[in-house]
């Protein structure tokens, strides 16, 4: 799947640029492992595509890869380089209310060999960050060279049904489930979520799917400040005090080009001294009904997830009070691909996630998404990522288009108000207690363009993002007029 390869730490912008294009000589394949790693994953989940626009032609395009120059069928092999530069100005965060800039380089390598029934794969990856000495690090931009998956497992045909397809892997996997909403393979940013245990799925002769894992999150090492800034080697480690399981299924019940899929999600978890955590014990069930994307046709995503069990208002050690937890979210879009030059795609949204109503009444409402990801809904992460799914009340508009065969892109609007004006605006870190400073967070106005310079091979990826604050935004202590303007360009390579 995918590994990465980056750099020491530098203060200067002007150095970074400068080691940065010697790099990207030195290495001038930047390589995208979408499809390779989409394969690569364990096991592999055939699923709707991303809301996000992608490209109608670049898929039918046939990408060279290194393992059909192999000349062994039974290995599979996937190599990744990708380089992005990224730039905020006035920083939303209150821990850092100046600018942040910086270099972030990836690099994934992923072999699997396959001789039936057993498979065994290993993926490397390097995540690492040259960046301005005012922007704020963590594990979530570096993870310095690493395991990221090392499996081994069985995979069989027709063991219960005539034609289903069952596989079953043990060892430390990545994992993409649904709408990624909730578990996710990171793509955007620049680290990936891990886990260690067991993962079985089951596809029926009719292409449903249920999968079901129960495993232990890893924890991305190393965490302290100037250890991330230096790029520091520190082996990532299995939380032991968490246990994460879940079951999924997906299927088409009622017409073929409408997806169903339900799911229950179980998170328990306990304070370490390497994973300082809220003492998560929690239960959420969801389900998800879509229709996706087609020229000429209506398109729909409806998705609702409720949680439940108990949880702590902080990390802190001497935080030993139990809070009942109830929370929800809701996920609702629809739209229209037109039959027309450039296929124009118009997409309606609205994300719903609660926030906690009081600070004082025993519970706590603030949705938790668990180990999912976000640049599909609520813009780019990265050293952006202005909007969680958590406290937030946003509608949105999208527009996207494929103006040729190897380019698309799409422009957003977004504005964000926060579910309980109480509770915290989660990324920022601004919170009134009192909740006397409104709920607006702002407007947020987002545009990407993407050339598939090589389709699956090479791509040029650049987008932007502005944050116009709101009432509460401005009016909070701590609080800022001045907008948060955001922009990344990132070249990917894949063989």
């Amino acid at each position: 799947m995918r590994s990465r390869f980056g750099a020491i730490g530098v203060t200067s912008v002007n150095t970074n640029l400068k080691i940065a294009l010697l790099f990207s000589c030195a290495f001038p394949l930047t390589v995208c492992l979408t499809s390779a790693s989409s394969n690569a994953q364990v096991p592999t989940l055939p699923g709707p595509a991303s809301s996000l626009p992608a490209s109608r032609s670049a898929g039918k395009e046939k990408p060279w890869r290194v393992e059909e120059h192999i000349g062994w069928s039974w290995l599979q092999f996937g190599l990744e380089h990708r380089i992005r530069f990224e730039h905020l100005g006035n920083d939303f965060r209150t821990a850092n209310p100046g600018d942040s800039t910086g270099f972030f380089l990836r690099t994934l390598l992923f072999a699997e060999a396959r001789i039936s029934p057993i498979f065994v794969g290993f993926e490397l990856k390097d995540a690492r960050a040259w960046t301005s000495s005012s922007t704020p690090l963590n594990t979530t931009l570096v993870d310095p060279l690493d395991l990221l998956q090392g499996y081994v497992g069985l995979r069989g045909s027709s063991l219960i049904l005539p034609g289903d397809d069952t596989s079953l892997a043990a060892g430390r996997m990545t994992i993409n489930l649904g709408s990624r909403r909730l578990v996710a393979r990171n793509d955007f940013r620049n680290t990936i979520n891990a886990f260690t245990g067991v993962h079985a799925q089951w596809i029926s002769p009719s292409q449903d799917i249920f999968r079901t894992f129960i495993v232990v999150p890893v924890v991305r090492l190393p965490s302290e400040a100037e250890e991330l800034r230096r790029n520091q080697l520190k082996r990532d480690q299995e939380n032991r005090r968490a246990l994460f399981w879940g079951a999924f299924f997906q299927g088409r019940p009622l017409a073929a080009k409408v997806i169903f899929e339900t799911y229950l999600l179980g998170l328990h978890e306990g304070d370490s001294d390497l994973a300082p955590s809220s003492d998560r014990r929690l239960y959420t069930p969801g389900f998800r009904a879509l229709r996706p994307s087609t020229p000429g046709e209506f398109d729909f995503q409806f998705e609702v997830i409720s949680q439940f069990g108990y949880s702590r208002v902080s990390t802190a050690a001497k935080d030993t009070n139990d809070l009942d937890h109830l929370a929800y979210s809701v996920h609702a879009s629809g739209g229209f691909r037109f039959r027309a030059s450039w296929f124009p795609h118009i997409l309606l949204i609205f994300d719903y996630a609660s926030g906690d109503r009081s600070p004082v009444d025993g519970m706590n409402n603030r949705f938790d998404p668990l180990f999912g990801a976000r640049r599909f809904d609520f813009g780019p992460t990265g050293i952006y990522g202005a909007f969680a799914r958590s406290n937030l009340i946003s509608p949105s508009i999208r527009v996207g288009v494929d103006p040729h065969r190897t380019v698309d892109a799409f422009a957003a609007y977004r504005p964000a108000w926060l579910a309980s004006p109480r509770d915290a605006w989660t990324t920022s870190g601004l919170r009134d207690p009192d909740g006397r400073s409104g709920r607006f967070l702002g407007h947020q106005v987002e545009a990407r363009v993407r050339w598939h310079i090589f389709p699956k091979n090479l791509s040029l990826d650049i987008g932007s993002a502005l944050l116009l604050r709101g009432d509460f935004a401005r009016k909070i202590p701590k609080g800022e007029d001045a907008p948060s303007a955001y922009l990344y360009s990132q070249l990917t390579g894949t063989i």
